[in-house]
């Protein structure tokens, strides 16, 4: 089967071509059109997102299409990401699938974004299907999830206010950084030595216990306060920050940062006896994230997995990925389809 992906959630315009058949899929083709000019504003304004993605999106199809050495005859369906997500911007996309679908007289489906995040290393890694523990790290969303076998997922953790890519773009604002800041801290990061300044891993401490909400839960908000406090420190009298400054204190925070998101992890895996961890979301790119989880699980025979930067952040062939998944079980969306802002994993439980 070939599947038409289709991905406008955020500021990505994206179309994708994916083929196969249960758990073995490849991407025929890929095209991602980022939009730049929410560097100016120092974040995503969702107005200018839905225009733009109006204006790119059927060029984009045709793109990949064409990449795909594909006519529109050839698609056996389309899928769309429908939630969660900038409303306006996730209409342009389920609009356009919707009618694009009704007129090939193919069957359409929505899919949820961080179900189709879930999917995107497989598509690169033949070992990354469950059962796996996963670790769900985005600008807009962090979760912490056992998943036993597609479709089936337990949230066992989220963050309760911040998520991983939005501390780290704030955190890049607050050290001057341009937009988007994640990538800017990181590569800060990897300049600095031990750091000077030294921040706790937020909500990572021995007397938590399973069964309790903070055993895997996380918060941000605390570590960005305490990057501003120690900025603030050292601009007192109008003075500014010196570029070993900025490295440093860009260090201090990815490693709490990335301490915390490991401590959890690990927690899933030694609680669930899990042997595959896989890493997805835009910070999924994060080289600390994924060289910390690697080193925590070394000596245990724990593989841990992610896929590449493309595919990392928002993409429309991991959309048609997990449509693939839910097409194959029979699945299917009807012509109300429609976008969400906010809406639960499918499939999904809560510990």
């Amino acid at each position: 089967m070939k599947v038409l992906g289709i991905e406008t959630s955020c500021d990505e315009t994206s179309a994708s071509i994916v083929e196969g058949d249960g758990d073995r899929a490849s991407i025929r083709s890929l095209v991602i059109l980022s939009q730049d000019v929410h560097r100016i504003f120092g974040g995503v304004v969702p107005e200018i997102a839905s225009r733009a993605h109006l204006t790119a999106l059927v060029p984009v199809v045709r793109q990949a299409l064409d990449d795909a050495s594909l006519a529109l005859a050839d698609v056996d369906a389309i899928a769309v990401t429908n939630a969660p997500g900038l409303v306006g911007a996730l209409l342009v996309g389920v609009s356009f699938a919707k009618a694009l679908a009704f007129a090939l007289d193919v069957p359409v489906i929505g899919v949820h974004h961080m179900e189709g995040h879930l999917f995107a290393a497989s598509l690169e890694v033949e070992d990354a299907v469950p059962p796996f523990t996963a670790l769900l790290v985005s600008g807009g969303h962090t979760m912490l999830v056992d998943v036993p076998q597609w479709g089936v997922y337990q949230v066992l953790g989220r963050t309760r206010d911040d998520a991983a890519g939005e501390a780290f773009d704030k955190v890049g604002k607050l050290l001057g950084l341009p937009y988007p800041g994640g990538p800017e801290v990181e590569r800060l990061a990897a300049t600095a030595g031990e750091p000077a300044v030294r921040y706790s891993p937020p909500m990572l401490r021995r007397d938590q216990q399973p069964g309790t909400s903070e055993y895997y839960d996380m918060s941000f908000s605390g570590l960005k306060t305490a990057v501003l406090n120690s900025v603030r420190e050292k601009t007192a009298n109008g003075r500014t920050l010196s570029d070993d400054e900025r490295s440093d204190l860009a260090r201090a925070f990815q490693d709490a940062l990335v301490g915390t998101l490991t401590g959890k992890t690990e927690r899933a895996v030694k609680a669930f006896g899990r042997t595959r961890v896989v890493i997805a979301g835009g910070v999924a790119a994060n080289r600390a994230l994924g060289d910390s989880l690697r080193r925590r699980f070394a000596a245990t025979g724990v593989s841990v997995m992610a896929p590449s930067n493309r595919l990392s952040t928002d993409n429309a062939a991991m959309i048609a990925r997990a449509g693939l998944y839910r097409l194959g079980r029979g699945e299917r969306s009807g012509f109300d389809l429609t976008a969400y802002s906010a809406q639960p994993l499918p499939g999904a439980t809560h510990a």
